[in-house]
């Protein structure tokens, strides 16, 4: 049995140097291990690459990261962050968009060990100037490689000390992938547990891809609170969920 718990963060990203390339898990806010990511600011790490779905609304993980000046490079499908077009037009930081789907597959080929993939996500498009292309029955597809990165950030609702994760609901959205494609996969988790404590069914990550786990510090947040209001008394509509 390995105990891959560590209890300091300065700990648990000892592995990680500036100008790391960095795959961060999560969808938007859900998942996103920002305890972690706020850890790498606290620790000065610069000239980062990161593989991020979403760089985020906010100054907190990712946000943080790019508002500070530490991020050289994004892959990522949805960098909505305001600060982060003014460093891009500015020329401080480099894009790469790619197309949300092709980000998932990307990732999860590389922690599979495929070198690349065809699709046709993008063909006759910016994304598609200097790939390779071929045709297969009568459909042009395009030639995707395998991302794997130097180190995988992710979190997850549930772990024990051996690393095996457990992701919940949106938070299941690219941690699986992201902690595969890390040649060091490092895991906060919002419960942790002892070995055996995991039905092997419930597990979506395997230990044998994470290589540190910590306790998470982060919180929970929204990151669009969209609402409507509950319909009046015998209004069309009305005793429906809101």
């Amino acid at each position: 049995m390995i105990d891959k718990f560590r209890d300091d963060l300065a700990e648990a990203l000892d592995v990680v140097w500036s100008g790391a390339t960095i795959a961060v898990g999560g969808f938007g806010s859900s998942g996103r291990p920002d305890a972690l990511l706020n850890a790498l600011s606290d620790l000065d790490k610069r000239d980062l690459h990161l593989y991020v779905n979403n760089v985020g609304d906010d100054f907190t993980g990712v946000g943080r990261l790019v508002r500070e000046g530490r991020v050289r490079r994004i892959t990522a499908s949805f960098p909505i962050l305001q600060e982060f077009y003014d460093d891009y037009f500015a020329g401080r930081i480099e894009l790469e968009l790619i197309p949300q789907g092709t980000l998932a597959e990307r990732m999860r080929a590389g922690g599979a060990g495929i070198a690349g993939f065809y699709t046709k996500t993008g063909v006759g498009t910016e994304i598609a100037k200097g790939k390779e292309e071929k045709v297969f029955n009568g459909e042009r597809y395009i030639l995707e490689t395998g991302l794997v990165s130097d180190i995988s950030l992710v979190h997850a609702w549930k772990g024990d000390t051996e690393g095996n994760l457990v992701y919940r609901k949106t938070a299941r959205n690219f941690n699986p992938m992201m902690a595969t494609a890390g040649r060091i996969t490092v895991a906060e988790v919002e419960h942790l547990v002892e070995p055996g404590e995991l039905d092997g069914d419930e597990i979506h990550t395997p230990g044998v891809f994470v290589q540190r786990i910590i306790k998470s510090t982060s919180e929970k947040r929204i990151e669009v609170r969209t609402t409507r209001k509950r319909p009046a008394p015998g209004a069309f509509g009305a005793g429906e969920e809101v």
